[in-house]
Order: structure tokens, then sequence, then C-alpha cells
């Protein structure tokens, strides 16, 4: 296993002085063997859209070098705004998804649960591959020392998170035995955040990721209830995932491997790199604080792509949906219509560590 990882971090280092022009290393020329670009499909398009949020997840989005490298000229973030939630709330589905059903964006990374979702509500979502695990952490007051005493009590959720934060908290609240609906009360406000909510003694307890996550932790806010880092069954699935709007996937087919190429290479580079990759978030404006930035970057499991399998992390988090009554379609049919393992696969083989 050293042998193993050391020979990764081999690979991820050198796939980031490529991708940054340092050390004289062609970029086109990195990828663990693969064969080179010029031999490959030209590309049937150069621009591509990822939808762009705050949290810290979105890090293997970032690294343009690795895009360009793959032929895209036009790389274009979108912002995801308070409209945007309201609308994908109101369609019950994920912001992501709905982006994807207005042709907004090309892209999306959220938690798995806010796919399945997406896929739910008939959203064109064509989910590709799991990105990483362990970016989750759910807190509450000292006298909640587990999910089950929440019973009666009150959960806040990030207006800006809405669908898949409830539907996450929804399933872990219903694996112990309570009624998401009857026994908890959800709580929301536009002009706060739930740690904000926390903090003003109006919730019980409320789920947190990077950065606001490294800032709870900080200024010593409540303790942990579950960790997705540490607590099974939580940390031995996918939580965010990496997807495409199904019509993206079929009409650019070459254009969707060679995203996914340059956002697995990424995830590599997270996972060997953290402080390289922190500071370039700081760099390009998609983190303010380096030290959040890094923490979170060295906690999250980047580096397990190549050996988890994204098919369970969906159909886990779809039978608990379907359980909860939350969606009505069978986990079989959403992962038959919604996902597409070949790029993945594909990839699997030519970036072998």
């Amino acid at each position: 296993m050293p042998i193993v990882q050391s020979r990764r971090r081999f690979l991820t280092n050198l796939a980031f002085t490529g991708a940054v022009g340092l050390g004289g290393v062609s970029v086109a020329s990195l990828g663990g063997g693969r064969k080179s670009l010029a031999a490959e499909p030209p590309l049937e398009i150069t621009t591509i859209r990822f939808g762009q949020d705050p949290g810290t997840c979105i890090a293997p989005q970032v690294f343009e070098e690795l895009l360009r490298a793959e032929g895209f000229t036009d790389i274009r973030y979108v912002d995801v705004t308070e409209a945007h939630v309201r609308r994908a709330d109101a369609a019950n589905s994920d912001v992501y998804s709905d982006m994807m059903a207005h042709d907004e964006v090309d892209f999306g990374r959220t938690f798995a649960p806010g796919f399945v979702l997406g896929m739910n509500a008939g959203a064109p979502v064509m989910v590709l591959s799991g990105l990483h695990l362990g970016c989750f952490e759910v807190f509450g007051k000292n006298e909640i020392r587990r999910l089950a005493d929440l019973k009666g009590g009150t959960v806040g959720v990030d207006v800006y998170k809405l669908s898949q934060n409830r539907a996450l908290l929804a399933i872990m609240i219903g694996l112990v035995g309570l009624d998401p609906v009857k026994d908890i009360r959800w709580v929301s406000d536009p002009s706060l955040q739930p740690k904000d909510l926390f903090i003003e003694g109006k919730i019980d307890a409320f789920l947190a990721s990077p950065p606001e996550l490294q800032e709870v932790r900080a200024r010593n806010i409540g303790h942990v209830i579950v960790s997705s880092i540490t607590d099974p069954p939580w940390s031995q699935y996918y939580c965010c995932m990496l997807a495409t709007s199904t019509g993206f996937a079929r009409k650019y087919p070459v254009a969707t491997k060679r995203a996914l190429r340059a956002i697995l290479k990424a995830a590599d580079l997270c996972a060997s790199d953290p402080k390289r990759a922190a500071q370039l978030m700081v760099d390009r404006g998609f983190a303010t604080r380096y030290d959040y930035a890094l923490q979170a970057l060295s906690e999250i499991r980047y580096d397990v792509w190549r050996d988890f399998d994204p098919e369970d992390s969906l159909r886990f988090y779809a039978l608990r949906l379907h359980e909860a009554g939350l969606i009505k379609a069978t986990p079989e049919k959403l992962i038959a219509e919604h996902t597409d393992w070949r790029f993945l696969n594909e990839l699997k083989r030519e970036l072998k560590a």
C-alpha cells in the first residue's frame, strides 16, 4: 500500500506541475499513460458552465489549467442565487438539477441526496462520478448528545441548500427512528445562517459543511453529533457527486469525458497537495480563508474515486429517501435513467496510479 500511495502522489504532483506550466512538463502528456489528446476525437464544444457556490467542496472545479489542457477555452462559473434555490424548492428538486433543467449550467456538484431529488423531479440529470467522502457534520446543543435526542426539537436548514440538506437530515433522523415530519420542526431564515440561528438559541441542531464547518469549530459552537468523516454509514458513502445534464452528455460525449478527466485529476491534486489546492482557491476568489480551506481539503477524502462505487452511494440514499416518502420513483429506475458510468470506468483505466 505505501508503494501505491507514493506512486499516486507522484502522478498527481506531476499533473499539477504540468497544469500550471512548471518544470517544463507538457500538459498534454499527462494522465497516467493515456493516449495523447492529438489521438483523441476533437471537442464538440469548448465552452463549459459550472454551478458556483461558496462551498470548499467545489475545489476540483477551480483547476482551470486542467480544463484548458483538455481543450476548453471558455470556462464559466454561474452563481447560485436565492431565486434559483426557491425555484428548485418549489419543484421539489435540487438547485443544480433545476439549473440543468433550465439550461443554465452544464455540470454541477452537490450532495448525493440532492441529485436523487432532482432525478425524481424529472430534471435531466446524468450522474457521472462520486467526488469525495466526509464533508459534513451535524452540530447540536450540549444537551443533544445523539440524533434521537432531537425528537420534538428544531433543526436549522440553510436557505441556499434547502432541499438537499433537509433531505439528508431527514434520512439521518429517520434512521434513528424519528419521523422527520412529525418529530422535527424545520427552521430556515433567508437573513440568517443556521449557525447564527443556533448561536441565538433558536434551533437545537444544524448541518455544517466547509467552509462553515471550519468556522463553527473555530468558534467552538456546540458539539458534533454526527460526523461524515468518521461515523458510519455516512463515512462509507460519497457525500458529493458530479453530474452533467443528460443533453450535454449525449450531444457532447468527448467534452463530457474530458471535463470529467480534468475534475478527477484535480481531485487527486486536492488529496496529494491540499496546501497548494487551498492556496489556489484563495487566489482565485473561491475561498476567503486559507486556513479553513486547508483544514477542509486535508480532511475530505478526495482519494477514493478509483475505489468506491458511486452507484452504491446513490442506491443507499435513494432507498432511504424512498422509505421516507420523499421520492416516488424506485432507486432502480432512477439509477437506470440518470447515471452513466462509461466515462468513469474508462478514466479509471486511463488514470491508473
